[in-house]
């Protein structure tokens, strides 16, 4: 399964981050290492050589992946109509059969973080979210078997665009 092209506004700009970051600064910084390693003589046998020429594939990597994947992600940058229902970029409020309390943002597969509370949309739990209000009950198939939740409330940021 592909996965979803939208992002937040803020997701867009910490990609565009990374990308300036690694093309900027390190890659300069890395190939200017590599520079110094390769005056030193042999480079069969030269760690840091060896091992910066890795790290350039490395950042070489990431750098195609981020411009090829910044062109086709379509940023959400306006709140939906009706905001009483769960849409990309609501926070949720979950609350298990065993009272638990959860919220997530769900966000594009690209920004996903559960550290931050960031779900993917992608994922099983968001897709089954996605349309509902609170009060509604919402299942999910988890490895451990079907997991009840109801939704406790939703609410959307106000979103800042700098375009």
């Amino acid at each position: 399964m592909a996965s979803t092209r939208y992002i937040t506004a803020e997701g867009e700009q910490a990609l565009r981050e990374e990308l300036r970051y690694l093309w900027k600064e390190k890659r300069p910084e890395v190939t200017q290492a590599v520079r110094e390693a390769a005056a030193q003589g042999d480079r069969s046998e030269n760690a840091e050589y060896i091992y910066g020429k890795k790290q350039l594939r490395e950042i070489d990597r990431r750098v195609r992946f981020l411009s090829k994947r910044l062109d086709e992600l379509t940023v959400v940058d306006r709140l939906p109509d009706d905001r009483g229902k769960v849409f990309f970029g609501a926070w949720v409020t979950i609350e298990s059969e065993e009272g638990d309390e959860n919220t997530y943002r769900l966000v594009g597969p690209d920004e996903f973080d559960l550290s931050r509370g960031y779900l993917s949309i992608d994922a099983p739990m968001a897709r089954a979210l996605l349309g509902k209000r609170i009060d509604d009950e919402v299942g999910v198939r988890t490895p451990d078997g079907w997991k009840h939740v109801v939704i406790t409330n939703i609410r959307y940021e106000p979103l800042t665009s700098d375009k």
